[in-house]
């Protein structure tokens, strides 16, 4: 470290498995992190251990009923931690003046505010938020570079092709080099699936992802393929692509996590065991490395790596992503909101597995409109894209 003083950590969604795996890795670094607030939407008694632990200067809960419980708690331990509630709170600790790092890992469309504001703030920004750049990719990046914030992609993928590019490597992939993103994908737990298996697919199921561990909407995601379009959607905007210049690529053993090809013929790849704690360690110290907890690679283990092309015929949401990135505009905001409405109706039972690609593709041709020009239109399309898919959803069901 340059200073010996800690740094003061805000960590959004702090109880999802993002969460988690952060405060692991900060745990293992009392002499470099000091964590300042830490959020959570419902999860109170999650959120209550986690304060007893870092003993957090602030803490955020969706509702106020839930809030007056862990103050209750908290106060019964005679431990002083404010404890406020509602989405202006998320805000106010993203943005805190006296916060350096905030881990924006809230998971679906109610991330986009706080991580908005962490980045408008000019924070280090460790971007686990897909939604963020999804839905507001133009005014996000415009506000890292107006506040001059550092921006840190946080998914494996994301985080591998940032360490496989040049320090440098604004303006155009092509002008530093770079011929193409090759975005891996586990390919999910049904990719050698039949047709009338994936008919039948449950919830359950579809959570139960083989490599990785994560929250029940992103492993539905990473089943349909859905998470790696939003992805794809990311890249363009992290890396200043076009969706033509991301190639995504099935290896099942989630060993590469991402590569970049260049003019020259080379192509690099970051490779590491599947923890999160590797690219969230990578986020918090660089340009340093500390020890992120996780065990080494061992390649003879591994034996083997095995690609395979996408099947893009069978899970349609990842060519409907790159379609809506390509149609630009409000068409991500209406993909990422349909989607979400899609995912909830799945895991309630009340929509099959294949007809989440439905609803979505639906969606994209409705003539919602709008700009993405500010963030009230981005938000009013967002809102208009899920009225119209639980209309969809009603009708579907009736």
């Amino acid at each position: 470290m340059t200073s010996t003083a800690r740094q003061r950590v805000t960590v959004l969604g702090s109880t999802g498995s993002i969460g988690t795996s952060t405060l692991d890795v900060i745990a293992r670094h009392p002499e470099r992190y000091q964590v300042h607030a830490l959020t959570a939407h419902t999860s109170k008694e999650t959120l209550l251990a986690q304060c007893l632990a870092f003993r957090p200067a602030v803490a955020v809960l969706a509702s106020e009923r839930d809030a007056e419980w862990l103050r209750a708690e908290l106060g019964q331990r005679q431990q002083v931690t404010e404890v406020v509630a509602g989405p202006e709170a998320l805000c106010d600790v993203a943005r805190d003046s006296s916060v350096d790092v905030v881990m924006a890992a809230i998971v679906g469309a109610a991330g986009l505010l706080p991580s908005l504001a962490a980045a408008e703030a000019g924070k280090r920004v460790l971007l686990a938020n897909k939604e963020a750049l999804v839905m507001s990719g133009a005014l996000f990046m415009q506000a890292v570079a107006r506040s001059g914030a550092t921006l840190l992609p946080i998914d494996s993928e994301h985080n591998a092709i940032y360490q496989c590019l040049p320090s440098e490597h604004r303006g155009g992939l092509a002008r530093h080099g770079v011929s193409q993103l090759l975005l891996t994908a586990s390919g999910g737990p049904f990719r050698t699936w039949s047709d009338a298996a994936i008919a039948q697919v449950t919830p359950e199921q579809a959570c139960a992802h083989p490599n990785w561990s994560m929250g029940r909407k992103i492993s539905v995601d990473s089943a349909t393929l859905m998470n790696k379009g939003l992805e794809l959607i990311e890249a363009c905007w992290l890396f200043d692509a076009t969706p033509d210049q991301i190639q995504v690529v099935v290896h099942p053993q989630s060993v590469i996590h991402s590569m970049a090809a260049y003019h020259d013929g080379s192509v690099l790849a970051q490779l590491g065991n599947p923890d999160m704690r590797t690219p969230i360690a990578y986020g918090l110290a660089w340009p340093e490395r500390i020890d992120a907890g996780v065990e080494a690679l061992d390649l003879f283990q591994v034996a083997r790596l095995d690609f395979e092309t996408a099947d893009e015929a069978r899970f349609p949401c990842l060519p409907l992503a790159r379609e809506a990135m390509r149609l630009g505009g409000v068409a991500p905001v209406v993909l990422n909101a349909a989607n979400e409405v899609a995912v909830e109706a799945f895991l309630d039972h009340r929509l099959r597995f294949l007809e989440i690609g439905n609803l979505v593709e639906e969606a994209l041709s409705a003539p919602i409109g709008g700009h993405a020009d500010c963030l009230e239109s981005v938000l009013s399309a967002d809102q208009r894209a899920r009225e119209h898919a639980a209309g969809w959803l009603k009708r579907w069901s009736a």
